[in-house]
């Protein structure tokens, strides 16, 4: 029985190795998964761009392929990487429900007739990013996705939607770790 405990202990801490920089770091943000500021990672074990595409691609979201998008614009305005991602779940289901030709996947001033288009979702990720940035957390002081829905979104549960697929994307990280785990050591 004791040799079998020491031949699994260098596994174990392989293992251990292996998920412990995303793991920890992840775990502390999700244990918070409202706050909007961001999880940069070790660039070793950053997975985040194959994280969000393996997400995304199970809703068929036309937003697959700018998964990197997201990251690098939640880096540049040091946001939460899931947060621009999450608002699009729940603003159109991922991109897929948006007003005809606006690449508006966050209902980013749309209200009533109003809409506002951007060329690519590229601009709508970098604009969104861009404005939760400038103007609910500087000029407006909002410090996580709860005092961002007050003045982002009429309804009162939007907040709670926006955490949930926050959540979701967490989860997802750490159910599937071919989408974290490189094979190069």
């Amino acid at each position: 029985m004791a040799n079998s405990v020491t031949k699994i202990l260098p596994f174990i801490f392989v293992l251990s190795l292996l998920f412990t920089p995303f793991a920890f770091a992840e775990e502390k943000a999700s244990a918070s998964s409202a706050k909007i500021n961001s999880i940069k990672e070790n660039k070793l074990s950053d997975q985040r761009v194959k994280i969000l595409r393996d997400y995304l691609r199970q809703y068929n979201s036309p937003l697959v392929e700018y998964s990197s998008s997201f990251v690098k614009y939640a880096d540049e305005y040091n946001l939460d990487w899931r947060l621009v991602a999450a608002i699009s779940g729940v603003e159109s289901t991922f991109g897929q429900q948006i007003p005809y030709g606006t690449y508006n996947g966050w209902g980013w001033g749309i209200y009533g007739d109003n809409r506002i288009y951007f060329k690519s979702w590229d601009e709508g990720i970098k604009t969104v990013s861009e404005g939760l940035r400038t103007n609910y957390l500087n000029r407006w002081g909002a410090q996580d996705v709860y005092q961002i829905g007050r003045l982002y979104a009429a309804s009162p549960t939007w907040a709670y939607r926006v955490d949930y697929f926050m959540g979701k994307i967490q989860d997802f990280s750490l159910r599937n770790p071919q989408s974290t785990l490189s094979l190069a050591l």
